[in-house]
């Protein structure tokens, strides 16, 4: 479908991207601050609230549950998308591009930051009080966003092992300079399906979402002003994990085709 040469050079971009990612810019340390603070002052339901996403991500890797997206109304938006007959089967995907499987993958991503700019001023409006609906949800959007672009390059989330991927994909989003390096490690080194660890400790990858959010929390929590921070804030979330999220399948989905082509 593609040349050895092309695929290398696309290859190439994304370890561009890698090498990148391995900085931690100052203000995303100090981003993390805010929270140690809220933590004193927030009330005890917000608290609670937030303590749902705990087992909510357990649940999604063991199940799926809520936030498991359909494939089959996936794949129908990329059938309209690219005007091309209808993908039945997520292994149809693996047929297209990867100009088209980018394609509908950005799409997805913009489709996702419109949403969460608009439920981030919608609870933001509140302040603290809405907060606490405006955190559960956004994190289903995340999960949403990357499910779609996993199956954008032809991956199913209904299948553990990708559920796993994805949660470190968001995990990924949200780690210091020394957790994107060892994720992307563990992510990058995946051979085809060959399962790789679970994810241990939860209630890091809890507490590194949940720190990521500091800024948000600081702000949001102010009625009206929370409005305009909690849009930009959501958008931006949702704008970092689906560029992860799209680098790292593509990777994949790169590496694959280059074995195909030995």
């Amino acid at each position: 479908m593609e040349t050895k040469e092309y695929l290398i050079t696309q290859l190439n971009e994304i370890e561009k991207w890698e090498k990148d990612q391995k900085s931690v810019f100052f203000w995303e340390k100090i981003g993390r601050i805010p929270f140690m603070i809220l933590d004193k002052i927030t009330p005890k339901f917000i608290h609670d609230k937030i303590g749902v996403i705990l087992d909510e991500l357990s649940k999604y890797v063991n199940a799926g549950g809520q936030y498991l997206v359909s494939v089959p109304s996936t794949l129908n938006r990329m059938s309209k998308e690219l005007s091309i007959q209808e993908l039945t089967e997520i292994e149809m995907v693996n047929q297209l591009s990867l100009e088209q499987m980018d394609r509908v993958s950005n799409d997805f991503i913009a489709s996702r930051k419109q949403f969460a700019k608009v439920q981030g001023a919608t609870t933001g409006f509140g302040g603290m009080f809405t907060i606490a609906i405006d955190i559960p949800i956004l994190l289903g959007l995340t999960l949403k966003t990357l499910q779609e672009i996993a199956i954008s390059y032809g991956y199913d989330p209904n299948d553990q092992m990708e559920r796993v991927f994805i949660i470190k994909c968001l995990q990924f989003t949200s780690a210091d300079i020394v957790g994107k390096k060892a994720i992307l490690e563990e992510l990058t080194n995946i051979e085809g399906k060959k399962a790789f660890s679970q994810i241990e400790g939860w209630r890091e990858v809890f507490y590194t979402y949940r720190d990521n959010m500091g800024w948000k929390k600081l702000f949001q929590m102010i009625p009206i002003a929370g409005l305009i921070f909690g849009a930009y804030v959501n958008k931006q979330a949702i704008e970092d994990v689906g560029e992860a999220g799209r680098m790292l399948y593509k990777k994949r989905r790169i590496m694959e085709r280059l074995h195909d082509l030995k």
